[in-house]
């Protein structure tokens, strides 16, 4: 496996700009996502560390070689596609073993390979079929056995499970993640699922418009977003208006629905009109009992209530034009709809953001 280095590498189609200057490292072994909605540059970034795209400036470098205009054949990448681009008129072993056969690897060592690889993805039995005989998981599986045959550099993967049903994906993501981890191949995986992001990496890359909007483990970005667009497009989250009254050493005073309200400040450096992202579990639901003295409280009513197994998700009304959703434990007592209640959470919890400006950024 190789250490993956992108220096100040960018890239243009005509006049639109999909990748501004981008700066990046990953270690050798890692498992780093590129996560981000449609057209936010992570594919063009898969593409160009794959070599089907070059940079219109920059270095890519594999450990210490300058692969930037080294073709992808000749770049010792694995690659796994959406559509798994297996070759209907070979076999399953003939599918695994055709990079080696590219290569001139000696038939007993293919054998070999192949068996060995069959193991690994539990499919020994399989070997003969053809890929129109397997079902999407098993094709998926051949797919990624078939780019990890010769033992590639970096594997790269495209969005590999974005066709299968969630119950299959789930055990795909950990099937894919325990392969990984057992051949400690550098991968870079795009997704556009923050769940599969967030259960599979060991790093992943929020992008947008082009640029990365943060990077970090999966509980770094959920628990310290640096961006709203972090925060509402990895997990849900509430989005409140307010207004920053005044900063001091130990937090914000914040007004909100005529409400004063005590928040962590970090993140926020003005006063005036600011958003407090908060998530859905971060909230308590008081009927009787006292607040904690650290936390804030905002009364409401319960709009709707859906059980969803393993929590109850509620919507709460703050006034007739805001509500927010707030997430349960499952064994939480019971309430009902239309019911009043307080609304607590700790002050130490979301976070303030300023305002946007014209070109999106805070």
């Amino acid at each position: 496996m190789s250490k993956v280095s992108l220096h100040g590498v960018t890239a243009r189609f005509g006049a639109v700009v999909a990748l501004h200057p981008l700066d990046l490292d990953i270690p050798r072994g890692q498992f780093l996502t590129l996560l981000g909605p449609s057209g936010c540059g992570k594919t063009t970034t898969l593409r160009l560390i794959a070599g089907f795209l070059r940079p219109r400036s920059g270095r890519i470098l594999f450990d210490d070689e300058d692969v930037s205009d080294t073709p992808p054949n000749q770049r010792q990448i694995g690659m796994v596609f959406q559509d798994y681009a297996l070759f209907p008129h070979m076999t399953i072993a003939e599918n695994i073993g055709f990079g080696l056969r590219e290569r001139r690897v000696p038939s007993m060592e293919i054998r070999r390979r192949v068996n060995e690889l069959l193991e690994m993805i539990h499919l020994p039995a399989l070997g003969r079929r053809y890929p129109s005989e397997l079902s999407g998981g098993q094709r998926q599986r051949v797919a990624l056995a078939r780019a990890v045959a010769h033992p590639p550099r970096v594997l790269l993967m495209d969005e590999p499970l974005g066709a299968l049903d969630l119950k299959l994906r789930e055990a795909m993501q950990a099937e894919i993640r325990s392969l990984q981890r057992e051949l400690g191949i550098t991968t870079v995986f795009v997704t556009h699922d923050q769940s599969e992001a967030m259960s599979m990496s060991d790093r992943i890359l929020v992008m947008n418009h082009g640029r990365v909007e943060q990077d970090g483990t999966a509980r770094e970005l959920y628990d310290h977003p640096v961006s709203r667009f972090v925060a509402d497009f990895l997990g849900r989250t509430n989005m409140l208006p307010v207004t920053v009254r005044d900063i001091g050493p130990n937090g914000a005073v914040v007004e909100f629905l005529g409400h004063e309200l005590r928040q962590d400040s970090a993140g926020i450096a003005s006063l005036g009109t600011a958003t407090l992202a908060l998530r859905p579990e971060h909230f308590r639901l008081l009927r009787e009992e006292a607040a904690r003295p650290d936390a804030n409280v905002l009364p409401g009513r319960i709009a709707a209530i859906q059980f969803l197994g393993n929590l109850v998700r509620c919507e709460v009304a703050l006034n007739d034009n805001i509500s927010v959703t707030v997430e349960l434990g499952p064994h939480y007592p019971p309430i009902a709809q239309g019911c009043r209640v307080r609304l607590t959470w700790d002050s130490a919890n979301g976070t303030l953001f300023e305002p946007e400006s014209a070109d999106g950024t805070g």
